[in-house]
Order: structure tokens, then sequence, then C-alpha cells
């Protein structure tokens, strides 16, 4: 590859608009598939407020997370025709993330989300436009795959046709909601990526297992061939396997109550690949990772909250005494 017009990371997947409406009416409920939010049905519900954050999804996160730590960035994605699709990509190029690699497709409409904000976390409502992405000429170090739509499979192969095209590129996975389902039908994705970044429910549907273990769980995914595996258990904090190595790192303290919860995972994911990226190893790594993570969660939407390196290494330096990388094997 021509090292000039190389990128870093470049990310693959949907780009979306949030619509987050603040909910104050109704409430939760545990259930035996976890918490349900509930609302009177038949009923007009008032809401407190509504913001749009564009130019998100797990891929376009990652990459702006990239960005703001000083790597070369790009998204290949796909907008329609709309002023949706132009705050999308004018967001993006602000971010100084390259749109060059986003097609604006006619006659249709970019993706829109509705998050249904009550308390400080979230469900959303989702929907993936058809649209066709093509990666085919962007060159880079690593490429950061995740959530696509149904409509969008065949980039699957496309990812590993340039991978054999280009071996010294590195794959990192975060597989969105429909990789999950597919499951070990992406097998050759994960043999060939060097990272799989994935939370612990979501490890335990892609092992179809009810087992609690993360070492279980990590085994698991590692058997799949990824390099380096990262799963994370909410509050309980996070654990990567490679090379024989395991490893724990807990979530960095809150600096005030978390105000809304969308994106935690992108951060740590994103920050985690990034200095991965960098040069850096994965005991580097995971020690930044749940720092953008937590800064995430106090704003609204995944990206307004996401920090500089000189501002997580600041909060390293300033960590409490607690918050420190165990190495278990």
């Amino acid at each position: 590859m021509n090292e000039e017009n190389l990128f870093d990371i470049v990310g693959i997947g949907d780009v979306v608009v949030d619509a987050f409406i603040k909910l104050e009416v109704g409430h939760t409920e545990e259930t035996a598939n976890g918490a349900e939010y509930c609302l009177p049905f038949g009923s007009k519900i008032p809401y407190e407020s509504m913001t749009e954050v564009p130019a998100v999804g797990n891929s376009a996160n990652a990459v702006v997370s990239a960005s703001r730590l000083g790597l070369k960035t790009a998204l290949v994605s796909c907008v329609g025709n709309d002023n949706d699709g132009k705050k999308c990509v004018e967001k993006l190029k602000k971010e100084n993330v390259s749109t060059n690699f986003i097609k604006v497709e006619e006659n249709k409409k970019t993706n829109y989300h509705y998050v249904l904000w009550f308390g400080d976390d979230r469900t959303i409502l989702i929907k993936h436009e058809n649209f066709h992405p093509e990666l085919d000429d962007a060159k880079t170090k690593w490429i950061y795959l995740s959530s696509i739509g149904e409509n969008e499979k065949y980039l699957h192969d496309d990812v590993l046709k340039y991978l054999e095209k280009y071996p010294e590129t590195k794959l990192a996975f975060q597989p969105g909601t429909y990789q999950l389902i597919l499951g070990k039908e992406l097998l050759p994705i994960y043999k060939k990526a060097t990272v799989v970044c994935m939370n612990k429910e979501e490890a335990k549907e892609l092992l179809e297992t009810n087992s609690d273990d993360i070492k279980e769980l990590l085994e698991g995914v590692a058997s799949m061939g990824p390099q380096t595996v990262l799963i994370t258990d909410g509050a309980n904090g996070s654990y990567v396997k490679y090379d024989g190595t395991l490893l724990f790192m807990p979530t960095y303290p809150d600096i005030k109550t978390p105000y809304e919860r969308t994106g935690a995972g992108d951060a740590f994911f994103s920050t985690f690949v990034s200095y991965m990226a960098k040069g850096f190893d994965e005991k580097h790594a995971i020690q930044r990772a749940p720092i953008n993570a937590m800064n995430v969660v106090q704003c609204i939407g995944a990206q307004e909250g996401l920090l500089s390196e000189e501002k997580i290494e600041e909060y390293l330096k300033n960590a409490p005494e607690d918050y420190k990388l165990e190495i278990l094997v």
C-alpha cells in the first residue's frame, strides 16, 4: 500500500441519525429476559424533549473516537440524498473523518433511529435502509467492522477478499445485532480478526450458552480464531485474552451520575482498538478504554463525550488507587 494515502482505521458499518426522546412517564420491570420498559398502552404519552444526534452508529462512533485520539480515519457507509444524509456527512467532516467512501444513494432515506430515553438508559427503535456501500478503494492499516443491515451481508465477503489482497491490514470486529444472529456463519471473519470486542450478553448469544463464567466465554470466542478477545461485563469490569494471557480491568469510577448510556460500549471498544492501532499492546490499551466509556455516559449520544489522548492520560494519572490492571494468567 502507498503509505502516503494510508488511513490508520477505516470503519465499515451503517451511519445513523439518532433521535433521543426523553421520557418521564412509565416504569421498568425485571423479567426473565431482563429489564423491560413499560408504558400505558393506548394512551398519549408526554415527552420532555427530543434531541437529534447525526452521524452515529457503531463504526461511525469508532472512527470519530479514533480521530479524536489523533488517528487518520475514514468511514465506508451510505446515506440517502436528503437533509439527514447531509447532516451526517457534515458532522463526520467536522470530526476530521474522511467521507470519501460514503455513497449518497438517490431515492433512499438516511438511517434514522428513535431512542426512547428513560432515566439514564434507553431502548432504540432501529431500521436499516437498503444501502450498498463499497470497500474497494479504502487503503488502511486497520479495518473496524461493526453493525450492518441484512442486505449488506456481502460486505463480510468483501472484507475477507480485502484482507487476502492486503494481508498486512488488521481487522477489529465488534459484531452488531444482525452479525450476532449470523453467529458462526461468520467464522471466517472471526478467524481473520486481530481483535474481537463484545459485551458478556453478546458473547453468550454468540456461543449459544447460558453460562456467566467469563473465562469460559473468553475461551469460547477465542476458539473461533481471533488473536485478542475483549469482553466487557458492565459495572463488573472488562477482560482481555491473548497469547495465553488473561487481563482484568475494573471500570473507571463515574465523575458524576451517568446522564445517558448510549455509546459506552462503542467508546470502550474503539479506544482499545485505537491504542492498538497506535502501536501499544493490550495492557496499555485496556487501561485507557474504560476512561472514554465513563466520560461518554455524561453526555447525550455516543460521541459528544469522547476524549482526546491528552485528556485520557490526565484521567489515568489521577485515577484512584484501586483502578489497577490485574494479570489473572
